[in-house]
């Protein structure tokens, strides 16, 4: 089992930019695709970015595809979501994942999330 903590979540007025972190230990996080989600109150956890184990395939959500950008350092078991232009949509808790897979019900490890609020 793989350990994830999110970090970087906060305020930001909409056009701003936030750069969210997952640390992983416990696991062989370099030979896992891993994945981020988000949650609105009150609605399902939903895809947002996912990245293969060596950070040479990226699938995004068509919602934040050509804002947000995922990236991995494999040295340092971290993975980082670059997210530009926010807009008041994008207000959700963020989560990592483990898997390389955009199902947000299949089995996987996941970190505790960070919030992201974004004001209009």
């Amino acid at each position: 089992q793989v350990q994830l903590v999110e970090s970087g979540g906060g305020l930001v007025q909409a056009g701003g930019s936030l750069r969210l972190s997952c640390a992983a230990s416990g696991g062989t996080f370099s030979n896992s695709g891993m994945a981020w989600f988000r949650q609105i109150r009150g609605k399902e956890r939903e895809f947002v970015a996912i990245i293969s184990w060596n950070g040479e395939d990226t699938l995004y959500a068509d919602s934040v595809k050509g804002r947000f950008t995922v990236s991995r350092d494999n040295t340092k078991s971290t993975m980082t979501l670059q997210m530009n232009n926010l807009k008041p949509d994008d207000t959700a808790v963020y989560y990592c994942a483990t898997n390389y897979n955009r199902n947000p019900n299949s089995k996987r490890d996941w970190g505790r999330g960070t919030q992201v609020t974004v004001s209009s």
